[in-house]
């Protein structure tokens, strides 16, 4: 839930800009714009470093959830990273299994399922169910709910806290909230991403502020809903949880739902849960050979990379970002579990660090807006917490980022790989904008002579026809997503 709150007031901070400024390049072009170009170089690179690194977060991921089945097929998790590879790297192929199995809609649909089946036998499953005569006719209910129908309740609730790598008292229960946080946030990175397709969207003044708005909905429903039934469903002591172990195979709703006694039904969900990765993974190295694109053309990377194919393919950007891939075989001597705990905190801060940059430049963004007397209430979207929510999100991600691997400074706790996975993110930030603000010399703009005019006529003038719903359901998925 304090993930989630910082998250949506980044995402309203963004939404104020992104709708009233719908340009290409999104957050990073906006940072240039209200800021200097020193932060823009920075958030530019510090996104590609995002998205590379989840890449192997995702393949090192996948690769757990393979182990699920590994104690029966003996399948080595490398051959899942090499056939993702393949898959991600030829752009056709996913592009065709996409067509037929749309990702979003399952990843969509498994979690409401799986949240409607957590209650189910978090209140006993069947039993509690067909207590009801009018119920008892839906003989499929019989079916919901584990064999022990064991009324789970808030059992689990009542020692909420584990000890940080078995550090006792207050001390172990802080590093334990900070570590928490920083795997949360790796959940919620990403959410951004609307700003960087803000300059395609349709009609970007109306449908930007819509999609805004409902944030909160679906960090609401599918975040926090989601991990609230996991509290309820899963000890924090299960076998399984533990990433740092050769027993890491299973998601808590699988945990859960074998806990229940439930035969057969684990399987499926763990293979939506592997579709899910899969999909991710070649979204990530989709996202991020375009950002190496994008700095290429912008002159703040190589000019190679923006070499296309005659289709307009970034050939050299995929090529290079798909070798980062093969970290994700790391996981085959040190263990997918563990390598993904690395890559997720990376990703994490970095995903943090770039939350950070947009708080930043909505606080400039503000301060023009208010020394030009531009009054907000007149543009597409703004929110009525402002500035407060952008200063809330810009002090807690670097907080959390501060904290996140504060257990190696402990005497004899001190880890190098937790060191390096959690702190070379938040070193890079001001060492890519130091550098850069000495190279391009380039001032930090002044609030009374920002530019809020160029490109204001063109944004207004365009428009698109709405698309019209066929029916109720697609009304309502149109009207979520």
């Amino acid at each position: 839930m304090a993930i989630g709150s910082v998250c949506w007031s980044v995402m309203v901070s963004l939404g104020e800009m992104v709708a009233y400024l719908p340009i290409p390049g999104g957050h990073i072009k906006l940072a240039e714009r209200f800021v200097d170009h020193a932060l823009s170089f920075t958030m530019g690179w510090n996104y590609w470093y995002n998205w590379i690194i989840i890449l192997p977060a995702e393949l090192s991921a996948a690769a757990v959830l393979i182990d699920f089945w590994n104690k029966d097929i003996n399948l080595n998790p490398g051959v899942y990273g090499e056939a993702e590879f393949i898959f991600a790297s030829v752009p056709d192929i996913p592009s065709f299994f996409f067509t037929l199995t749309p990702p979003s809609s399952i990843k969509v649909i498994t979690i409401v399922a799986l949240i409607i089946g957590g209650i189910v036998l978090d209140l006993g499953g069947a039993r509690t169910l067909v207590a009801y005569p009018m119920i008892q006719r839906l003989t499929f209910l019989h079916y919901l709910g584990g064999p022990n129908h064991d009324r789970i309740g808030f059992r689990y609730w009542k020692n909420p806290f584990n000890q940080y790598n078995d550090i006792p008292g207050a001390k172990g229960q802080f590093l334990g909230w900070w570590a928490v946080m920083t795997q949360a946030a790796f959940s919620f990175i990403g959410t951004e991403i609307v700003a960087i397709a803000a300059g395609e969207a349709k009609n970007p003044r109306r449908n930007l502020p819509k999609a805004i708005r409902r944030v909160y909905i679906r960090i609401l429903l599918f975040y926090i809903g989601g991990v609230i039934i996991i509290g309820l469903l899963v000890p924090q002591d299960s076998i399984g949880l533990d990433l740092g172990t050769n027993d890491a195979a299973s998601s808590p709703f699988v945990i859960a739902i074998k806990n229940a006694g439930i035969s057969g039904l684990p399987s499926v969900i763990n293979a939506a849960l592997l579709t899910s990765a899969w999909s991710a993974a070649s979204s990530d190295l989709y996202t991020s050979s375009r950002a190496l694109y994008g700095l290429a053309l912008a002159g703040n990377a190589p000019k190679i990379f923006s070499k296309t194919l005659k289709n307009g393919l970034p050939v050299v950007s995929i090529v290079f970002c798909s070798a980062f891939s093969l970290l994700a075989y790391m996981g085959v001597k040190s263990g997918s579990g563990k390598v993904f705990g690395w890559f997720a905190n990376m990703t994490s801060v970095a995903g943090l660090m770039t939350w950070f940059g947009i708080s930043v430049t909505y606080l400039r963004f503000y301060a023009g807006m208010k020394a030009q007397g531009i009054d907000r209430s007149t543009l597409p979207f703004a929110s009525k917490l402002q500035p407060y929510a952008a200063w809330y999100s810009m002090i807690a991600c670097f907080v959390i980022c501060f904290f996140s691997g504060w257990s190696v400074f402990l005497k004899g706790k001190w880890d190098t790989a937790t060191f390096v996975t959690n702190y070379l993110p938040l070193i890079l930030f001001p060492i890519l904008y130091i550098g850069s603000k000495i190279y391009y010399k380039d001032p930090v703009k002044r609030p009374a002579s920002m530019d809020f005019v160029t490109d204001i006529k063109e944004i207004e003038a365009m428009h698109w026809p709405e698309e019209i719903p066929r029916n109720k359901f697609e009304a309502f998925w149109m009207w979520l997503m």
